[in-house]
């Protein structure tokens, strides 16, 4: 009896707090395709017109994330793979301190790393006004992210053990970490890329310093929407934002389910025939 009420006491909290959580979601989506808010979605009806509106202003805007996001993860796991491996592989006191550095842009505010590339880069010339400068701090920004999900997978694996292995039937360094390593450290990337896209995508603070009005982004454009437009608009913008994201997250969840689902015996019989 007494397990039976805590349950569906834990049962009831779990849907309160999900309710709460959820609930302004689905009213500010629902904003986005009401003719009009104040007199509510039964009475004015449905429509499209402000996704298309949000579609003619911000597409440009709307694609430059996506880009900028994609060149981050690129940029991360180019930089961030490697770098935790060599942290991994070569423990010491140096590494330590280098890890340490690296992970810095976790405990500073994204506007004092936008404030700092100001300072710094802030008259390059053609250099500030491209997409480019915001790639730079967004890749600072979530390269740590992407180096601890790795290096935490690459400790739970062993990877010493596994190398010294596929060392003794022959396998040079460059095969052990392509047909050894890597494909044992697939979950960590996967949950890197997943925190570098939305962290990439939903980052407003840091882009907000360093955006020129030609390098809008999905965020910055979302806070200029509810400033200075309609709320349906503004909501429609949102709407647009979770059609973007959500797909792109279930899709990255999908194919790391589908490789974790392959990689052990695949890395299984790297690491027996490197």
């Amino acid at each position: 009896m007494q397990a039976t009420l805590l349950r569906s006491v834990q049962v009831l909290a779990t849907i309160l707090v999900t309710a709460f959580l959820v609930v302004p979601m689905v009213l500010s989506l629902m904003a986005g395709v009401t003719v009009n808010y104040f007199q509510g979605i039964l009475r004015s009806g449905v429509t499209l017109q402000w996704v298309a509106e949000v579609w003619a202003l911000y597409a440009d805007t709307i694609l430059l994330s996506l880009k900028i996001a994609i060149a981050t993860l690129a940029a991360t796991l180019a930089i961030g793979v490697p770098a935790a491996y060599v942290l991994n592989r070569h423990p010491s006191r140096l590494s330590r301190a280098i890890e340490e550095i690296v992970t810095l842009p976790l405990a500073i505010p994204g506007l004092a790393i936008a404030l700092a590339l100001l300072i710094s880069y802030g008259s390059a010339g053609e250099f500030r006004k491209s997409w480019a400068f915001i790639l730079v701090g967004h890749v600072l920004y979530t390269l740590p992210f992407m180096i601890r999900a790795v290096m935490a997978v690459l400790a739970s694996i062993d990877a010493r053990t596994l190398e010294e292995g596929a060392a003794s039937l022959g396998a040079g360094p460059l095969q052990r970490f392509l047909h050894v390593i890597l494909p044992n450290i697939v979950p960590g990337i996967l949950a890197g890329s997943l925190m570098v896209v939305t962290l990439s995508i939903g980052e407003f603070n840091l882009t907000w310093m360093l955006h020129t009005p030609l390098t809008k982004t999905l965020p910055v454009g979302l806070a200029d929407s509810y400033a200075s437009m309609r709320l349906e608009i503004a909501s429609a913008y949102t709407l647009v934002f979770f059609l973007m994201i959500v797909p792109l997250l279930v899709g990255l969840q999908i194919f790391g389910s589908f490789l974790g689902g392959a990689g052990p015996s695949g890395s299984s019989r790297k690491g027996k025939h490197p």
